[in-house]
């Protein structure tokens, strides 16, 4: 007997509770947060719409989670007035023999996520493309690769599939202007911008009833917090090739020629069908060949 399939499950949206206006020391670099102006981000209020979206297309529920202490429930009843039909707060801690203080690594973070998405059987998680703190973006990959999920980051739009549930299309920006198209189907993680949906308004009655909802508290410990980024208040670093300017004594019009590169010689273009190896070595080999890499092999 074949075995059935288990569905995609509820969509998980993982919201972030961070300082929406913190204070920087402009030489140490050093944030201060307050929790009087702590909230979601833009992102994760697009995440979360997005996911109340999906959910109503598929007729799946939504499960909101966010890590942190518990006045990071504070970015969960919002989404349970919007619509979500459960919330979830992780609690972290750091085992023995770690000292207190400072934020856990983006990779606990999503280690934590993926235990509540297996105990939810969630194949569906939608993120903010970054945060307001760190700005890195890490947490969706590092998920995916906890999951084993397909990702789909930084994404403008999506479009599901209302035959298929937990299949969507969806479109990611690509530098000069470009898009780039994505086919997903469970299990994925996504990331989208923060532009890309506004979250709906919460009916009053909603917003009553989330106050005094339940909020399921799981707890899960992580390898510390993690290392702190170096403050830098030297020079910053010169370019890693001088670059030198085009003759002072020429005409204008050679100056022009040589600013624009049209008098150096360039290698014309190639079109190449390769293989993942053989694509490899051929850009190392072009690498090299413009002085980029060092001319012994790598070990």
């Amino acid at each position: 007997m074949a075995p059935t399939d288990p569905g995609p499950g509820p969509v998980l949206v993982a919201r972030k509770w961070v300082d929406r206006r913190p204070t920087v020391d402009l030489l140490t670099g050093e944030v201060s947060t307050d929790p009087r102006s702590s909230g979601a981000s833009e992102a994760d209020e697009a995440a979360l719409e997005w996911g109340l979206r999906l959910a109503g297309v598929w007729g799946v529920g939504v499960l909101a989670v966010t890590a942190g202490p518990p006045d990071a429930e504070a970015v969960l009843r919002p989404a349970l007035a919007a619509g979500a039909g459960g919330a979830v707060r992780i609690d972290l801690t750091s085992p023995p023999g770690h000292l207190a203080g400072g934020a856990p690594s983006s990779r606990a973070v999503a280690s934590a996520l993926a235990l509540v998405a297996r105990t939810a059987g969630s194949r569906m998680v939608l993120c903010g493309d970054l945060s307001l703190d760190r700005g890195s973006g890490a947490v969706p990959a590092f998920l995916a690769g906890e999951l084993g999920a397909a990702q789909g980051l930084g994404l403008v739009s999506l479009a599901p599939d209302p035959d298929r549930p937990g299949h969507l299309g969806a479109w990611r920006r690509l530098d000069g202007g470009r898009r780039e198209e994505l086919a997903l189907a469970p299990p994925w993680v996504c990331s989208v911008e923060g532009g890309t949906a506004r979250l709906r308004r919460a009916e009053l009655a909603g917003v009553l009833a989330a106050g005094r909802a339940p909020v399921e508290v799981v707890t899960a410990e992580t390898s510390g917090p993690a290392p702190p980024h170096p403050a830098r208040t030297g020079p910053g670093r010169p370019r890693t090739h001088l670059l030198t300017g085009p003759d002072p004594t020429a005409d204008a019009r050679h100056r022009i020629l040589a600013l624009t590169g049209a008098l150096v010689e360039r290698t014309p273009p190639l079109t190449l069908t390769l293989g993942p190896g053989e694509g490899a070595d051929r850009i190392l080999e072009a690498l090299r060949a413009w002085g980029e890499l060092p001319g012994e092999e790598f070990p």
